[in-house]
């Protein structure tokens, strides 16, 4: 039988839980910590999520994904995504109208829209659990901030199909 999970995807840390015995148990990464980086890392040779992106972003900032949260569900000439670009390491570029992501990843260009991203690390905190529960997780509730617009929550469910 599936179970149902609530997966907290977070701007910097996303976090996975279930319900059991009466009460909402958070899930441990295989890392052992309750919370999980939302980021993801490109390299020559694999896609890392989580801890493992993290630990090596000082080393790949360019193709290492962070913040993706910020650009879900906006518009590039939105001021809060043409400030938070400034910051950012990797390269956004505008297609479409949309903010998208650009990597270098096995030796290739890619690029990637903010969903994409976040449908990566929901992706990984589902394998989470599912390692944890030694079952299959077919249904979520995923959290999204109260002041997202429809926009953004729509592009929130969109990562998560």
């Amino acid at each position: 039988m599936s179970k149902a999970v609530g997966i907290d995807l977070g701007t910097t840390y996303s976090c996975v839980a279930h319900f059991a015995n009466d009460r909402v148990e958070i899930i441990a990464n295989d890392q052992g910590n309750r919370t999980t980086p939302s980021f993801v890392a490109f390299t020559d040779t694999e896609r890392l999520i989580g801890d493992a992106a993290k630990n090596q972003a000082a080393m790949n900032p360019a193709n290492t994904v962070f913040d993706a949260k910020r650009l879900i569900g906006r518009k590039f000439n939105d001021t809060e995504v043409q400030n938070d670009i400034k910051h950012f390491p990797f390269k956004i570029i505008d297609k479409g109208g949309k903010p998208n992501i650009q990597v270098e990843y096995k030796g290739e260009t890619k690029v990637f829209t903010p969903e994409e991203i976040s449908s990566m690390v929901l992706t990984k905190m589902k394998e989470i659990a599912e390692g944890y529960l030694g079952t299959k997780v077919n249904d979520a509730v995923v959290t999204v901030p109260a002041y997202f617009n429809d926009s953004q929550r729509q592009a929130t469910k969109d990562a998560g199909l």
